[in-house]
């Protein structure tokens, strides 16, 4: 019998495995599936598009980041056009 997952990645979101792009061109495909994330937190305080969230957190951790902060920091130090093409401001 297989182990139970303790993944906390809800399993909507295991399905975008299926469908993100693996051509680094595809880029905008990328960010439309992650626009299809339903956003859980409240319009109170939401500063960013949640699709531009995990697409900055993703390419942190593409580029060796293994904590928040380390996520933080590759994104204050990241170039104002890698944020925009992220669709970041």
């Amino acid at each position: 019998m297989p182990a139970r997952s303790s993944s906390l990645i809800p399993r909507p979101l295991g399905q975008l495995a299926d469908t993100a792009p693996t051509v680094p061109d595809d880029l905008p495909a990328l960010l439309t599936c992650l626009a299809q994330v339903p956003d859980p937190r409240r319009n109170q305080g939401r500063r960013h598009p949640l699709a531009f969230v995990l697409s900055l957190a993703a390419c942190a951790v593409l580029a060796g980041a293994k904590s928040l902060a380390a996520i933080e920091q590759w994104a204050a130090d990241a170039p104002h056009n890698v944020l925009a093409r992220l669709g970041g401001p």
